[in-house]
């Protein structure tokens, strides 16, 4: 990765990016490159509410843009992070299942449940139709 200009950084494949911090790079609290610090630009914010059929005024396009630069920003500290020893879990915390077990049982008796319908039908209940509704 190599420098352009003044708060632009180039990538490997020769892809230019603006950064959030002025050159030099930024390094990580271990002294490594902050290799991707990247700002989100007004295009790309502009891109993402169009394809979420949002319309942003150009202050809210301003805001995305930090707001969105920002979570790169922690997700570029989360890859920081010496992970190689943590087990993958779904929960941070172990979870039991709390329900009782799916047994078949018997149900209640199909006459008694219908006397109390208020328009039983061959032995069914009797709903309005949705399309009649509208």
């Amino acid at each position: 990765m190599g420098e352009v200009e003044s708060g632009w950084r180039l990538l490997p494949g020769g892809q230019k990016y603006k950064t959030l911090h002025p050159l030099p790079a930024p390094r990580t609290q271990f002294g490594r490159l902050l290799e991707s610090a990247a700002m989100i630009e007004r295009e790309q914010v502009l891109h993402v509410a169009k394809l979420a059929r949002l319309r942003l005024s150009d202050a809210e396009v301003e805001k995305m843009a930090g707001e969105l630069s920002g979570i790169l920003g922690h997700v570029d500290r989360i890859g920081e992070l010496e992970l190689d020893d943590v087990a993958p879990t779904s929960h941070v915390i172990e979870l039991e299942n709390v329900l009782r077990p799916d047994e078949p049982r018997s149900s209640w008796p199909r006459d008694d449940v219908l006397e109390q319908a208020p328009d039983p039908a061959d032995g069914a209940f009797r709903v309005p139709s949705p399309r009649a509704e509208s």
